[in-house]
C-alpha cells in the first residue's frame, strides 16, 4: 500500500515547515527586552527584590532579567513609574547615593511583601513573567518537537494518535482560557 505521506504523516520530503512552524511558536512567547507585564508583576518583582536589600531601578531591572534568566526584562518606563507610586504609597523610601536614587522597603513595603508569601515573580508558582508565562513557551517547544517525532519516525496509526492528543490539547488551552 501507498503511503502519500511520506514523512511520515506529513507531506513532503523534509520537514522545513515543522521547523518554520516551530520557529513561528517560539517567537509568539518569547519575552524581548521591553514588552509589557502587568503592573502587579513588575511590582511584585520590585517588592521581591527590594526585600533583599536596597537598590536603584536600573539594578532592579538587571536583577529581573537575570533571575528570569533573560526571558523578562521590563523596561525603565515601568519600572520607574512603579517604583514612584510604591514611594507614594509609602511602601519604599528614596536616599541619594552618588547620584542615584537608592530604594529600599519601609515598615510597611516589608509587610507587603510578607503578605505575599515569598513568592517571588521568576520562580515556579510566582505570579510573573518569569513563572508561569516563562514556562509557556519551552512547554510548546517541547510539545512541538515531539509531535515533529512521531511525523518523522511515526507509524500512519501513530501519527493519527498524535493529532487527537494535540487536537484534545489545543481544545483544553482554549478552554482554560474561557474559563478566565
Amino acid at each position: 500500500m501507498h503511503n502519500p505521506h511520506p514523512a511520515g504523516g506529513f507531506p513532503g520530503n523534509n520537514f522545513d515547515g515543522v521547523w518554520q512552524a516551530m520557529d513561528e511558536l517560539r517567537s509568539r512567547f518569547e519575552k524581548r527586552s521591553g514588552t509589557r507585564a502587568g503592573r502587579g508583576e513588575v511590582r511584585a518583582a520590585v517588592l521581591a527584590l527590594l526585600a533583599e536589600q536596597p537598590m536603584h531601578g536600573y539594578q532592579i531591572i538587571r536583577e529581573i532579567e537575570e533571575r528570569s534568566h533573560g526571558s523578562w526584562k521590563p523596561s525603565a518606563g515601568s519600572v520607574y513609574p512603579t517604583l514612584q507610586l510604591l514611594s507614594d504609597e509609602g511602601i519604599v523610601s528614596t536616599e541619594e547615593s552618588n547620584g542615584r536614587k537608592i530604594y529600599s522597603l519601609t515598615e510597611a513595603g516589608r509587610e507587603e511583601v510578607a503578605e505575599a508569601k515569598g513568592s517571588v515573580p521568576w520562580e515556579p508558582g510566582g505570579s510573573a513573567p518569569g513563572s508561569g508565562f516563562a514556562a509557556l513557551p519551552k512547554a510548546g517547544v517541547e510539545l512541538a518537537q515531539a509531535a515533529a517525532q512521531v511525523g518523522r519516525t511515526g507509524s500512519a496509526e501513530q501519527v493519527q494518535e498524535a493529532v487527537a492528543v494535540l487536537d484534545e490539547a489545543r481544545r483544553k488551552l482554549y478552554s482554560i482560557l474561557a474559563q478566565g
